[in-house]
Protein backbone atom coordinates (compact mmCIF):
# COMPACT_ATOMS: atom_id res chain seq x y z
CA UNK A 1 0.00 0.00 0.00
CA UNK A 2 1.09 3.59 -0.56
CA UNK A 3 0.89 3.97 3.18
CA UNK A 4 -0.36 7.40 4.14
CA UNK A 5 -0.12 7.63 7.88
CA UNK A 6 -3.89 7.76 8.39
CA UNK A 7 -5.04 4.27 7.37
CA UNK A 8 -4.48 1.89 10.25
CA UNK A 9 -5.37 -1.72 10.84
CA UNK A 10 -8.28 -2.76 12.97
CA UNK A 11 -7.84 -5.54 15.54
CA UNK A 12 -7.65 -9.31 15.53
CA UNK A 13 -9.19 -11.95 17.82
CA UNK A 14 -8.18 -15.57 18.31
CA UNK A 15 -9.70 -18.20 20.58
CA UNK A 16 -9.12 -21.81 21.66
CA UNK A 17 -11.52 -24.17 23.39
CA UNK A 18 -10.67 -27.66 24.58
CA UNK A 19 -7.02 -27.87 23.49
CA UNK A 20 -3.97 -28.49 25.66
CA UNK A 21 -1.35 -25.72 25.65
CA UNK A 22 -4.09 -23.23 24.78
CA UNK A 23 -1.97 -20.18 25.63
CA UNK A 24 0.83 -21.30 23.35
CA UNK A 25 -1.62 -21.90 20.50
CA UNK A 26 -3.13 -18.44 21.00
CA UNK A 27 0.36 -16.93 20.99
CA UNK A 28 1.04 -18.39 17.55
CA UNK A 29 -2.43 -17.42 16.37
CA UNK A 30 -1.94 -13.81 17.43
CA UNK A 31 1.46 -13.76 15.75
CA UNK A 32 -0.30 -14.69 12.49
CA UNK A 33 -2.76 -11.81 13.07
CA UNK A 34 -0.08 -9.26 14.01
CA UNK A 35 -0.75 -7.31 10.79
CA UNK A 36 -4.18 -6.36 12.22
CA UNK A 37 -2.73 -4.47 15.18
CA UNK A 38 0.74 -3.69 16.50
CA UNK A 39 -0.05 -1.44 19.46
CA UNK A 40 -0.92 -4.01 22.12
CA UNK A 41 -1.92 -7.62 22.70
CA UNK A 42 -3.15 -9.95 25.41
CA UNK A 43 -4.16 -13.50 26.30
CA UNK A 44 -6.67 -14.74 28.88
CA UNK A 45 -6.93 -18.46 29.70
CA UNK A 46 -8.96 -20.57 32.10
CA UNK A 47 -8.90 -24.12 33.43
CA UNK A 48 -12.70 -24.31 33.90
CA UNK A 49 -12.24 -22.78 37.35
CA UNK A 50 -9.69 -19.95 37.42
CA UNK A 51 -8.74 -17.25 34.92
CA UNK A 52 -5.15 -16.26 34.07
CA UNK A 53 -4.27 -12.99 32.33
CA UNK A 54 -1.24 -11.53 30.57
CA UNK A 55 -1.31 -8.45 28.35
CA UNK A 56 0.72 -5.36 27.52
CA UNK A 57 1.72 -2.72 25.01
CA UNK A 58 3.80 -3.83 22.06
CA UNK A 59 4.08 -6.65 19.55
CA UNK A 60 3.23 -10.25 20.43
CA UNK A 61 6.92 -11.18 20.59
CA UNK A 62 7.62 -8.23 22.88
CA UNK A 63 4.77 -8.82 25.35
CA UNK A 64 5.11 -12.60 25.69
CA UNK A 65 7.92 -15.02 26.45
CA UNK A 66 8.09 -18.67 27.52
CA UNK A 67 7.82 -17.84 31.21
CA UNK A 68 4.71 -15.71 30.79
CA UNK A 69 3.02 -18.25 28.55
CA UNK A 70 3.79 -21.06 31.00
CA UNK A 71 1.81 -19.21 33.70
CA UNK A 72 -1.33 -19.13 31.53
CA UNK A 73 -2.92 -22.45 32.52
CA UNK A 74 -5.92 -24.15 31.00
CA UNK A 75 -7.30 -25.61 27.79
CA UNK A 76 -9.42 -22.57 26.93
CA UNK A 77 -8.15 -19.15 25.90
CA UNK A 78 -8.86 -15.98 23.94
CA UNK A 79 -6.38 -13.45 22.61
CA UNK A 80 -6.36 -10.05 20.97
CA UNK A 81 -4.05 -7.82 18.93
CA UNK A 82 -4.97 -4.15 18.94
CA UNK A 83 -4.67 -0.97 17.06
CA UNK A 84 -6.66 1.62 18.97
CA UNK A 85 -9.85 2.93 17.36
CA UNK A 86 -12.68 4.21 19.55
CA UNK A 87 -11.46 5.08 23.02
CA UNK A 88 -7.81 5.52 22.15
CA UNK A 89 -4.78 3.70 23.50
CA UNK A 90 -3.39 3.02 26.95
CA UNK A 91 -2.95 -0.10 29.03
CA UNK A 92 -6.49 0.07 30.43
CA UNK A 93 -7.83 -0.46 26.90
CA UNK A 94 -5.66 -3.48 26.09
CA UNK A 95 -7.72 -6.61 25.53
CA UNK A 96 -8.95 -9.19 26.34
CA UNK A 97 -10.86 -7.50 29.16
CA UNK A 98 -11.65 -9.51 32.29
CA UNK A 99 -14.75 -9.02 34.42
CA UNK A 100 -15.62 -10.40 37.85
CA UNK A 101 -19.26 -11.00 38.72
CA UNK A 102 -21.14 -13.05 41.30
CA UNK A 103 -22.95 -14.91 38.51
CA UNK A 104 -19.64 -15.94 36.96
CA UNK A 105 -16.45 -14.28 35.75
CA UNK A 106 -15.72 -13.87 32.06
CA UNK A 107 -13.26 -12.36 29.56
CA UNK A 108 -14.04 -10.53 26.34
CA UNK A 109 -12.19 -9.64 23.11
CA UNK A 110 -13.57 -7.42 20.34
CA UNK A 111 -12.72 -6.48 16.77
CA UNK A 112 -14.68 -3.54 15.33
CA UNK A 113 -16.40 -0.33 16.41
CA UNK A 114 -19.76 0.35 18.08
CA UNK A 115 -21.31 3.44 16.48
CA UNK A 116 -23.93 4.01 19.21
CA UNK A 117 -21.30 3.70 21.96
CA UNK A 118 -21.89 7.22 23.36
CA UNK A 119 -25.62 6.67 23.76
CA UNK A 120 -25.11 3.27 25.38
CA UNK A 121 -22.46 4.57 27.78
CA UNK A 122 -24.75 7.35 28.94
CA UNK A 123 -27.58 4.86 29.43
CA UNK A 124 -25.35 2.48 31.40
CA UNK A 125 -23.74 5.19 33.54
CA UNK A 126 -27.17 6.60 34.37
CA UNK A 127 -28.09 3.07 35.45
CA UNK A 128 -25.10 2.86 37.79
CA UNK A 129 -22.36 1.34 35.64
CA UNK A 130 -18.78 2.51 36.20
CA UNK A 131 -16.44 2.03 33.24
CA UNK A 132 -12.84 0.97 33.82
CA UNK A 133 -11.65 1.92 30.33
CA UNK A 134 -12.50 4.31 27.50
CA UNK A 135 -12.92 1.44 25.03
CA UNK A 136 -16.31 0.81 23.44
CA UNK A 137 -15.62 -2.93 23.87
CA UNK A 138 -16.45 -2.74 27.57
CA UNK A 139 -20.04 -1.75 26.78
CA UNK A 140 -21.07 -5.31 25.94
CA UNK A 141 -20.02 -6.62 29.35
CA UNK A 142 -22.12 -4.01 31.14
CA UNK A 143 -25.12 -4.67 28.90
CA UNK A 144 -24.94 -8.40 29.61
CA UNK A 145 -24.89 -7.85 33.36
CA UNK A 146 -27.62 -5.21 33.26
CA UNK A 147 -30.06 -7.83 31.98
CA UNK A 148 -31.22 -8.85 35.47
CA UNK A 149 -34.41 -10.42 34.14
CA UNK A 150 -32.56 -13.02 32.10
CA UNK A 151 -30.77 -15.89 33.87
CA UNK A 152 -29.85 -17.68 30.62
CA UNK A 153 -26.47 -16.24 29.65
CA UNK A 154 -26.88 -16.95 25.92
CA UNK A 155 -30.12 -14.97 25.81
CA UNK A 156 -28.58 -12.21 27.94
CA UNK A 157 -25.73 -11.94 25.42
CA UNK A 158 -28.21 -11.95 22.54
CA UNK A 159 -30.26 -9.18 24.14
CA UNK A 160 -27.08 -7.15 24.65
CA UNK A 161 -25.89 -7.66 21.06
CA UNK A 162 -29.24 -6.44 19.77
CA UNK A 163 -28.59 -3.11 21.47
CA UNK A 164 -25.31 -2.62 19.62
CA UNK A 165 -25.07 -0.86 16.27
CA UNK A 166 -21.92 -1.13 14.20
CA UNK A 167 -19.23 -3.66 13.34
CA UNK A 168 -18.06 -6.36 15.71
CA UNK A 169 -16.65 -9.79 16.24
CA UNK A 170 -16.78 -10.73 19.95
CA UNK A 171 -15.21 -13.64 21.80
CA UNK A 172 -16.58 -14.16 25.32
CA UNK A 173 -14.85 -16.76 27.51
CA UNK A 174 -16.57 -18.09 30.62
CA UNK A 175 -15.53 -20.94 32.90
CA UNK A 176 -17.16 -23.57 30.73
CA UNK A 177 -17.99 -21.93 27.39
CA UNK A 178 -16.68 -19.82 24.56
CA UNK A 179 -19.27 -17.55 22.94
CA UNK A 180 -18.41 -16.45 19.39
CA UNK A 181 -20.47 -13.49 18.12
CA UNK A 182 -20.63 -11.62 14.83
CA UNK A 183 -22.54 -8.47 13.89
CA UNK A 184 -25.70 -8.84 11.83
CA UNK A 185 -24.24 -6.90 8.89
CA UNK A 186 -21.27 -9.27 8.54
CA UNK A 187 -18.81 -6.38 8.46
CA UNK A 188 -15.95 -8.19 10.18
CA UNK A 189 -14.62 -11.68 9.33
CA UNK A 190 -14.70 -14.53 11.87
CA UNK A 191 -14.06 -18.21 11.24
CA UNK A 192 -14.10 -21.50 13.16
CA UNK A 193 -11.65 -24.40 12.86
CA UNK A 194 -11.17 -27.78 14.54
CA UNK A 195 -7.99 -28.95 16.26
CA UNK A 196 -7.32 -32.19 18.18
CA UNK A 197 -10.87 -32.57 19.45
CA UNK A 198 -11.09 -28.88 20.33
CA UNK A 199 -11.99 -25.72 18.44
CA UNK A 200 -10.21 -22.64 17.16
CA UNK A 201 -11.74 -19.25 16.31
CA UNK A 202 -9.92 -16.54 14.38
CA UNK A 203 -10.44 -13.21 12.63
CA UNK A 204 -8.62 -14.73 9.65
CA UNK A 205 -8.15 -18.27 8.40
CA UNK A 206 -4.39 -17.71 7.89
CA UNK A 207 -3.95 -18.28 11.63
CA UNK A 208 -5.40 -21.81 11.37
CA UNK A 209 -2.47 -22.98 9.29
CA UNK A 210 0.19 -22.15 11.88
CA UNK A 211 -1.57 -24.03 14.70
CA UNK A 212 -2.58 -26.96 12.50
CA UNK A 213 -6.34 -26.37 12.68
CA UNK A 214 -8.78 -27.38 9.94
CA UNK A 215 -11.28 -24.78 8.76
CA UNK A 216 -14.92 -25.73 9.45
CA UNK A 217 -16.97 -22.67 8.55
CA UNK A 218 -17.45 -18.94 8.92
CA UNK A 219 -19.57 -17.51 11.72
CA UNK A 220 -22.70 -16.16 10.07
CA UNK A 221 -23.87 -12.55 10.44
CA UNK A 222 -26.16 -12.21 13.46
CA UNK A 223 -25.00 -15.53 14.89
CA UNK A 224 -23.75 -16.62 18.32
CA UNK A 225 -21.81 -19.89 18.23
CA UNK A 226 -21.57 -21.51 21.66
CA UNK A 227 -18.58 -23.83 22.10
CA UNK A 228 -18.43 -26.14 25.12
CA UNK A 229 -17.62 -29.75 25.98
CA UNK A 230 -20.62 -30.88 23.93
CA UNK A 231 -19.33 -29.22 20.75
CA UNK A 232 -20.89 -26.38 18.75
CA UNK A 233 -24.34 -24.88 19.14
CA UNK A 234 -25.77 -22.09 17.01
CA UNK A 235 -28.08 -19.27 18.11
CA UNK A 236 -29.18 -16.40 15.89
CA UNK A 237 -29.78 -13.22 17.89
CA UNK A 238 -31.00 -11.32 14.82
CA UNK A 239 -33.07 -12.32 11.81
CA UNK A 240 -31.80 -9.26 9.94
CA UNK A 241 -28.72 -10.67 8.25
CA UNK A 242 -26.56 -9.13 5.56
CA UNK A 243 -23.18 -10.04 4.11
CA UNK A 244 -21.68 -6.54 3.94
CA UNK A 245 -18.07 -7.59 4.44
CA UNK A 246 -15.72 -4.60 4.61
CA UNK A 247 -14.19 -4.26 1.14
CA UNK A 248 -10.90 -3.14 2.71
CA UNK A 249 -10.52 -6.60 4.25
CA UNK A 250 -10.04 -7.92 0.72
CA UNK A 251 -8.18 -4.87 -0.59
CA UNK A 252 -5.69 -4.34 2.21
CA UNK A 253 -6.23 -5.61 5.76
CA UNK A 254 -6.34 -9.39 5.45
CA UNK A 255 -3.30 -11.51 4.71
CA UNK A 256 -3.19 -12.88 1.14
CA UNK A 257 -3.27 -16.46 2.43
CA UNK A 258 -6.59 -15.90 4.23
CA UNK A 259 -9.97 -16.94 2.83
CA UNK A 260 -12.82 -14.56 3.61
CA UNK A 261 -16.31 -15.94 3.05
CA UNK A 262 -15.13 -18.49 0.45
CA UNK A 263 -12.89 -16.06 -1.44
CA UNK A 264 -9.11 -16.17 -1.19
CA UNK A 265 -7.63 -12.72 -0.57
CA UNK A 266 -4.69 -13.20 -2.97
CA UNK A 267 -7.09 -14.38 -5.69
CA UNK A 268 -9.28 -11.30 -5.15
CA UNK A 269 -6.33 -8.91 -5.37
CA UNK A 270 -4.90 -10.62 -8.43
CA UNK A 271 -8.27 -10.39 -10.16
CA UNK A 272 -8.47 -6.70 -9.18
CA UNK A 273 -5.18 -6.13 -10.96
CA UNK A 274 -6.47 -7.82 -14.10
CA UNK A 275 -9.63 -5.72 -14.02
CA UNK A 276 -7.56 -2.55 -13.58
CA UNK A 277 -5.77 -3.22 -16.84
CA UNK A 278 -8.99 -4.08 -18.68
CA UNK A 279 -10.54 -0.87 -17.37
CA UNK A 280 -7.69 1.30 -18.67
CA UNK A 281 -5.13 -0.46 -20.91
CA UNK A 282 -1.66 1.07 -21.18
CA UNK A 283 1.67 0.47 -22.89
CA UNK A 284 4.64 0.51 -20.54
CA UNK A 285 7.94 -1.25 -19.86
CA UNK A 286 7.46 -2.74 -16.39
CA UNK A 287 4.84 -3.25 -13.67
CA UNK A 288 5.91 -2.53 -10.08
CA UNK A 289 3.84 -3.24 -6.96
CA UNK A 290 4.20 -1.42 -3.66
CA UNK A 291 5.11 -4.05 -1.03
CA UNK A 292 3.41 -5.96 0.42
CA UNK A 293 -0.37 -5.82 0.00
CA UNK A 294 -0.25 -4.60 -3.61
CA UNK A 295 1.96 -7.32 -5.03
CA UNK A 296 -0.94 -9.65 -5.83
CA UNK A 297 -2.71 -6.91 -7.81
CA UNK A 298 0.55 -6.10 -9.62
CA UNK A 299 0.93 -9.75 -10.65
CA UNK A 300 -2.63 -9.75 -11.99
CA UNK A 301 -2.05 -6.51 -13.92
CA UNK A 302 1.15 -7.93 -15.44
CA UNK A 303 -0.59 -11.14 -16.48
CA UNK A 304 -3.48 -9.30 -18.12
CA UNK A 305 -1.29 -6.74 -19.89
CA UNK A 306 1.71 -8.85 -20.83
CA UNK A 307 3.94 -6.14 -19.31
CA UNK A 308 6.75 -7.73 -17.26
CA UNK A 309 6.40 -7.63 -13.48
CA UNK A 310 9.56 -6.42 -11.74
CA UNK A 311 10.60 -5.84 -8.13
CA UNK A 312 11.35 -2.18 -8.61
CA UNK A 313 10.65 -1.36 -4.96
CA UNK A 314 12.26 -3.24 -2.09
CA UNK A 315 10.87 -3.17 1.43
CA UNK A 316 13.12 -3.21 4.47
CA UNK A 317 11.30 -5.76 6.60
CA UNK A 318 13.08 -4.67 9.76
CA UNK A 319 11.50 -1.23 9.79
CA UNK A 320 8.20 -0.74 11.60
CA UNK A 321 5.17 0.74 9.90
CA UNK A 322 5.53 4.46 9.24
CA UNK A 323 2.32 5.43 11.04
CA UNK A 324 3.68 4.38 14.46
CA UNK A 325 6.33 7.11 14.35
CA UNK A 326 5.62 9.87 16.90
CA UNK A 327 5.83 12.85 14.56
CA UNK A 328 5.10 13.63 10.93
CA UNK A 329 8.76 14.44 10.30
CA UNK A 330 9.83 11.01 11.54
CA UNK A 331 7.02 9.36 9.55
CA UNK A 332 8.35 11.02 6.39
CA UNK A 333 11.87 9.83 7.13
CA UNK A 334 10.44 6.40 7.85
CA UNK A 335 9.13 6.15 4.28
CA UNK A 336 12.68 6.38 2.91
CA UNK A 337 13.91 3.85 5.46
CA UNK A 338 11.10 1.48 4.61
CA UNK A 339 11.22 1.45 0.80
CA UNK A 340 13.98 1.81 -1.73
CA UNK A 341 13.86 1.92 -5.52
CA UNK A 342 16.07 -0.42 -7.57
CA UNK A 343 17.72 1.98 -10.01
CA UNK A 344 19.07 -0.71 -12.34
CA UNK A 345 15.50 -1.95 -12.90
CA UNK A 346 13.72 1.42 -12.95
CA UNK A 347 16.15 3.52 -15.02
CA UNK A 348 14.87 4.62 -18.44
CA UNK A 349 11.62 2.68 -17.99
CA UNK A 350 7.96 3.64 -18.27
CA UNK A 351 6.66 2.28 -14.97
CA UNK A 352 3.17 1.16 -14.02
CA UNK A 353 2.99 1.51 -10.24
CA UNK A 354 0.26 -0.63 -8.63
CA UNK A 355 -1.12 0.10 -5.18
CA UNK A 356 -4.26 -0.74 -3.26
CA UNK A 357 -5.38 2.73 -2.10
CA UNK A 358 -4.45 6.34 -1.50
CA UNK A 359 -5.42 8.11 1.71
CA UNK A 360 -3.63 11.44 2.13
CA UNK A 361 -1.34 11.26 -0.88
CA UNK A 362 1.80 12.41 0.94
CA UNK A 363 3.55 9.03 0.86
CA UNK A 364 2.36 8.40 -2.69
CA UNK A 365 4.08 11.58 -3.75
CA UNK A 366 7.37 10.55 -2.15
CA UNK A 367 7.36 7.09 -3.73
CA UNK A 368 6.71 8.52 -7.19
CA UNK A 369 9.49 11.04 -6.64
CA UNK A 370 11.76 8.21 -5.51
CA UNK A 371 11.06 6.25 -8.70
CA UNK A 372 11.74 9.26 -10.92
CA UNK A 373 14.95 10.01 -9.05
CA UNK A 374 15.92 6.40 -9.76
CA UNK A 375 15.56 7.16 -13.47
CA UNK A 376 11.96 6.27 -14.34
CA UNK A 377 10.87 8.05 -17.52
CA UNK A 378 7.18 7.94 -16.54
CA UNK A 379 5.20 6.68 -13.55
CA UNK A 380 1.60 5.68 -14.19
CA UNK A 381 -0.27 4.93 -10.95
CA UNK A 382 -3.04 2.33 -10.87
CA UNK A 383 -5.01 1.94 -7.64
CA UNK A 384 -6.79 -1.39 -7.05
CA UNK A 385 -9.74 0.28 -5.31
CA UNK A 386 -11.98 3.32 -5.84
CA UNK A 387 -11.04 6.71 -4.34
CA UNK A 388 -11.56 6.83 -0.56
CA UNK A 389 -13.95 9.75 -0.16
CA UNK A 390 -15.71 9.11 3.15
CA UNK A 391 -14.70 8.30 6.74
CA UNK A 392 -15.01 4.80 8.18
CA UNK A 393 -16.82 4.40 11.51
CA UNK A 394 -16.44 0.63 11.77
CA UNK A 395 -12.90 0.17 13.05
CA UNK A 396 -10.63 1.58 10.35
CA UNK A 397 -8.90 4.70 11.57
CA UNK A 398 -9.98 7.15 8.85
CA UNK A 399 -12.58 9.11 10.75
CA UNK A 400 -12.48 12.61 9.24
CA UNK A 401 -12.87 14.00 5.74
CA UNK A 402 -9.77 16.14 6.23
CA UNK A 403 -7.62 12.99 6.21
CA UNK A 404 -8.82 11.94 2.76
CA UNK A 405 -7.31 13.60 -0.30
CA UNK A 406 -10.02 12.22 -2.61
CA UNK A 407 -12.79 13.64 -0.42
CA UNK A 408 -12.15 17.13 -1.74
CA UNK A 409 -10.00 16.62 -4.87
CA UNK A 410 -10.77 15.27 -8.33
CA UNK A 411 -8.73 12.40 -9.76
CA UNK A 412 -6.87 14.86 -11.95
CA UNK A 413 -6.11 17.11 -8.98
CA UNK A 414 -4.82 14.12 -7.00
CA UNK A 415 -2.66 13.09 -9.96
CA UNK A 416 -1.02 16.51 -10.09
CA UNK A 417 -0.43 16.58 -6.33
CA UNK A 418 1.29 13.18 -6.20
CA UNK A 419 3.26 13.82 -9.40
CA UNK A 420 2.04 10.83 -11.42
CA UNK A 421 1.96 10.86 -15.21
CA UNK A 422 -1.49 9.26 -15.02
CA UNK A 423 -3.76 8.00 -12.27
CA UNK A 424 -6.44 5.31 -12.49
CA UNK A 425 -8.72 4.03 -9.71
CA UNK A 426 -10.62 0.75 -9.96
CA UNK A 427 -14.36 1.20 -10.45
CA UNK A 428 -16.55 0.21 -7.51
CA UNK A 429 -18.46 -2.31 -9.62
CA UNK A 430 -15.18 -4.13 -10.27
CA UNK A 431 -14.78 -4.82 -6.55
CA UNK A 432 -17.91 -6.95 -6.63
CA UNK A 433 -16.70 -8.63 -9.81
CA UNK A 434 -13.32 -9.45 -8.26
CA UNK A 435 -14.93 -10.83 -5.10
CA UNK A 436 -17.65 -12.66 -7.06
CA UNK A 437 -20.28 -11.41 -4.63
CA UNK A 438 -23.21 -9.00 -4.64
CA UNK A 439 -22.77 -7.48 -1.16
CA UNK A 440 -19.84 -5.54 0.32
CA UNK A 441 -19.44 -2.54 2.60
CA UNK A 442 -18.05 0.16 0.34
CA UNK A 443 -18.96 3.09 2.59
CA UNK A 444 -15.47 4.62 2.46
CA UNK A 445 -15.82 4.84 -1.34
CA UNK A 446 -19.51 5.64 -1.73
CA UNK A 447 -20.53 7.29 1.56
CA UNK A 448 -23.41 4.79 1.80
CA UNK A 449 -23.21 3.26 5.28
CA UNK A 450 -24.88 -0.10 5.98
CA UNK A 451 -25.77 0.82 9.57
CA UNK A 452 -27.38 3.82 11.22
CA UNK A 453 -24.84 6.43 12.28
CA UNK A 454 -25.46 8.25 15.53
CA UNK A 455 -24.86 11.99 15.54
CA UNK A 456 -22.87 12.03 18.78
CA UNK A 457 -20.53 9.38 17.34
CA UNK A 458 -20.05 11.31 14.09
CA UNK A 459 -19.44 14.54 16.01
CA UNK A 460 -16.85 12.86 18.25
CA UNK A 461 -15.00 11.53 15.19
CA UNK A 462 -15.24 14.91 13.50
CA UNK A 463 -13.62 16.50 16.54
CA UNK A 464 -10.81 13.94 16.51
CA UNK A 465 -11.77 12.37 19.84
CA UNK A 466 -11.62 8.83 18.45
Amino acid sequence: MIFDSSLHEECGVFGIYGCSNAAELVYYGLHSLQHRGQEACGIVTNDNKNFFIEKGLGLVTEVFNEQKIAKLNGNNAIGHVRYSTAGGGGLENVQPMYFRHHTGNFALAHNGNIVNSNELKKYLENSGSIFQSSSDSEILAHLIKKDKKESNRTIAIANALNMLEGAFSFLILTNDRLYVCRDKYGLRPLSIGKLNGGYVVSSETCAFEVVGAKFIRDVEPGEIVIIDNDGLKSYFYSQYQRHKMCAMEYIYFARPDSDIENTNVHTFRKESGKLLYKQNPIKADIVVGVPDSSLSAAIGFAEASGIPYEMGLIKNKYIGRTFIQPSQKLRERGVKMKLSAVSSIIKNKKVVLIDDSIVRGTTSKRIIKMLKEAGALEVHVYIASPPITSPCFYGVDISTYDELISAHKTVEEVRKIIGADSLTFLNEEKLYEAAKRSELCTACFSGKYPTALYQSFKDANKDGKF
